[in-house]
């Protein structure tokens, strides 16, 4: 198994980043743990300021520039650019932010809320990466991609180390899966330190491009779907360098969920946990109450986000159609 990316990066993260997140809150369900008859955990990482994980990846790069840099640049579905727009206004670096038609406008404002730019091209996280790719030729920006990046991935990867440090018998973590940064850094940091742990990625059946590639043995483009876990949408690059490899190596199993079974487990987060999710955030519970993952003896289930629009979040908890 080789990687670019070691433990020992994604230590140094941690010290890099400790004095500009919150450190990982744990907490036992006990609705889910009295359902299941096993102790099921809670991770809490939708408590970081920019309302997701993205943070922690987005500062260990920003915070890696070199001197003098023109600004940053990033595709995203919404969560990533969030939290590169965060920390580069920390840095005072410009930052410009590229997405697709798909991406929620709640999400948008957010980002110029603070002080990015946004710029909006097509219908695919693929065609906005056209503009950012533009951007980093002619116009010298750095670019910092969502997931398949060794800082960004190391950032991420910091939640594993407070896992395992909170939670040291844990046996099986439940993470959400898209370009596969967050999954990769987590299980690398798990594994390095706790091989027999099992690592499960969930995602969404409608245009999940990690399990799609993973099933062919390469990097694949697939369609891009409305989906109510959006910030899981996007492709993984045919270019991949790094988490398909790492996907391929360090994830035990993949698990796809029906917009159905997303929508349930956003209702359960808020009536049984008090937690507003997005849909991306609730999917490890989703998969749960489907029955599409069977919880170990101590079961950590990601939260990763909770960024979603209050409207569709109102008319998901009443049942209404969305």
């Amino acid at each position: 198994m080789t990687t670019e990316i070691q433990l020992e990066d994604i230590q140094a993260a941690r010290e890099r980043i400790a004095p500009h997140i919150i450190p990982l809150r744990i907490a036992e369900s006990a609705a889910l743990s009295k359902q299941f008859d096993r102790e099921i955990l809670l991770a809490h990482e939708y408590l970081q300021t920019t309302g997701a994980f993205k943070l922690r990846g987005a500062m260990n790069s920003v915070l890696q520039l070199d001197s003098g840099t023109t600004g940053v640049t990033a595709v995203s579905t919404g969560n990533h650019g969030r939290a590169l727009a965060y920390s580069a206004r920390k840095a005072g670096v410009p930052c410009i932010i590229c997405m697709s038609e798909l991406v929620p406008q709640n999400k948008l404002e957010a980002i110029r809320a603070l002080g990015a730019e946004t710029r909006i091209i097509g219908k695919s996280q693929d065609e906005a990466e056209i503009e950012a790719n533009r951007l980093v030729a002619e116009e010298g920006y750095t670019m910092i991609p969502p997931f398949d990046h060794p800082h960004v991935i190391a950032g991420q990867g910091t939640i594993g180390l407070e896992m395992l440090e909170q939670v040291p018998d844990v046996d099986t973590v439940l993470v959400q899966i898209s370009g596969g940064g967050l999954i990769s850094g987590i299980a690398l940091a798990l594994k390095s330190q706790r091989p027999d742990v099992r690592v499960i990625g969930i995602s969404m059946e409608r245009g999940c491009a990690m399990a799609a590639s993973q099933k062919a043995g390469k990097p694949i483009e697939v369609e891009e779907l409305p989906t109510l876990a959006d910030s899981l949408g996007g492709g993984i690059g045919l270019d991949n360098q790094l988490t398909f490899n790492m996907v391929r190596d360090y994830v035990d199993e993949i698990v796809l969920l029906s917009e159905t079974e997303i929508a349930d487990g956003i209702r359960h987060a808020y009536f049984e946990e008090q937690v507003i999710l997005e849909g991306g955030g609730a999917v490890g519970i989703a998969a749960l109450l489907a029955g599409k993952v069977s919880p170990g003896t101590k079961t950590i289930v990601l939260l990763s986000g909770k960024n979603i629009d209050m409207q569709l979040h109102r008319k998901i908890i009443n049942q209404e159609e969305y």
